[in-house]
């Protein structure tokens, strides 16, 4: 319950303190999916083809939490500036105006899906045997996206003030209860995709109760106030959330274009690719989410002090952020080589998908390390409002490389091939975001210096 010191000289410690529940939470995020295909997978009779038809709606729920990133990821790191600088009332301006964002995004993002659901559904890689459990899974799943995107949008500012513990804490009574749920929901209710959804709805409405609960205790640092729109400042969050946003949203045109080749490549075994796409995205979630929350849960550190003008601890802070980046990324290149067997049976019994599953992980594997490098220096420099960089390199390597080779490559050596299109990416983004990073960190930081303060309209509180 007690708010981290973010601009403390014990710099490693206070990224720890950041880090480690950032990351257990987007673990558990995982879990959301992981379990649900799990129980999805292991539904008598119908389990593989019910495991593809939620497979092909995972790229719809990516799009759909993107938008929370668009205000959330976008407004925290102005925020934390903000009281870097000692501006509170700036600050309490910005979280109110992110809640009423946050609120018109998921009305407009969830009239749209429902309106949209079935050309959606049917470009996103469904067929006629997986549509009717899809369409299922993504109309209860998309009803309840209010909760899950101002969930995830709010949190980013619970951990901007360095409550880092309740942020976890938050996303953690959702995962229970959704892993509690979904058993009910889909084996005693019989309720199958549809049961899946619904579990997750009521977890995700569980994690936005606790949320709202706690910006609106009187003991917060900063609470949650209604104070006036905005729009000015609404699209200056928009405008620096729009790199996350646009990264995570390519996150699932990769995975449409992904299904759609895999079922044209694959001919008849084609919901049988997805499945195993499915399978092997599951697992490399494990990866990329955590590393998420190491590179976006440590951005609260690099811009307070950005707003404080201590440069000295935002280079520190860096450093540590991509050594635990590829500490995380080595550990689990070697789990991979070990427990992807036990991890492909949570899933499946058929062992033609379990086979194909285990060879996929092993293949997306070999670029893991090098994607710890555009993860940490791309989140750092949005964390530094300069979120273009983030642009360039994400859109480098999700369009203009993964995209291409997912086409390419199935053309050339088989319908197999489009897994090679992951690592391909990682390597080429990593050289990237080295040669990025070099240019742009040490320009941001002397026109930090140079410049006065980040806002002009609240005058700093007085300490």
């Amino acid at each position: 319950m007690k708010a981290l010191n973010l601009g403390s000289e014990a710099v490693f410690r206070t990224v720890l303190k950041l880090v480690i529940p950032a990351m257990i939470a987007q673990f558990i995020n995982v879990l959301y999916s992981i379990v649900d295909r799990m129980y999805v997978g292991n539904i008598s009779q119908i389990g593989d083809t019910a495991l593809a038809a939620v497979g092909v709606c995972a790229p719809i729920a990516t799009l759909i939490s993107s938008f929370a990133f668009l205000i959330g990821i976008g407004g925290a790191p102005l925020f934390a500036m903000a009281l870097g600088e000692k501006r509170e009332e700036q600050a309490k301006n910005i979280l109110s105006n992110a809640l009423y964002a946050l609120t018109a995004v998921a009305v407009i993002v969830t009239i749209l899906v429902i309106a949209l659901e079935k050309p959606l559904l049917m470009s996103f890689g469904a067929s006629s045997v997986t549509y009717r459990y899809a369409r299922r899974y993504l109309l209860i799943y998309a009803a309840g996206s209010l909760f899950s995107i101002l969930t995830l949008g709010l949190n980013q500012y619970i951990v901007a003030q360095g409550y880092s513990g309740i942020a976890m804490l938050a996303t953690l009574v959702g995962a229970i209860a959704n892993i509690a749920l979904d058993p009910l929901f889909i084996f005693v209710f019989k309720l199958d995709t549809a049961g899946a959804a619904a579990a997750t709805v009521l977890s995700q409405f569980l994690s936005f109760s606790l949320v709202l609960f706690f910006l609106l205790r009187k003991t917060t640092k900063v609470r949650l106030q209604f104070a006036g729109m905005d729009l000015r400042l609404i699209a200056r969050i928009a405008k620096l959330g729009f790199a996350p946003f646009l990264i995570a949203a390519t996150d699932s045109v990769i995975i449409i274009a992904t299904n759609a080749v895999l079922q044209n490549k694959g001919g008849l075994e084609g919901d049988l690719w997805i499945t195993v796409s499915t399978v092997v995205q599951a697992f490399f979630q494990l990866i990329t989410l955590p590393m998420l929350g190491i590179s976006t849960g440590s951005q609260p550190v690099l811009s307070y002090n950005y707003g404080a003008k201590n440069i000295v601890l935002i280079k520190r802070a860096e450093k540590y952020i991509l050594m635990l980046c590829l500490i995380f990324t080595s550990f689990m290149t070697v789990v991979s080589i070990f427990f992807a067997a036990p991890f492909v049976s949570l899933f499946t019994s058929t062992p033609s998908v379990a086979e194909k599953s285990i060879w996929g992980i092993r293949v997306f594997m070999i670029g893991a390390i090098p994607l710890s490098l555009p993860y940490a220096f791309v989140d750092g420099l949005t964390a530094l409002g300069h979120p273009q960089y983030a642009i360039i390199v994400s859109l480098t390597r999700k369009i203009g490389i993964y995209l291409i080779c997912t086409f390419v490559f199935p053309a050339i050596w088989g319908v197999q091939a489009a897994f090679y299109a992951e690592p391909t990416a990682d390597i080429a983004a990593a050289i990237l975001a080295i040669i990025v990073f070099s240019v742009a960190f040490p320009k941001i930081l002397r026109k930090r210096l140079a410049a006065g303060s980040l806002f002009d309209q609240t005058p700093p509180s007085q300490p």
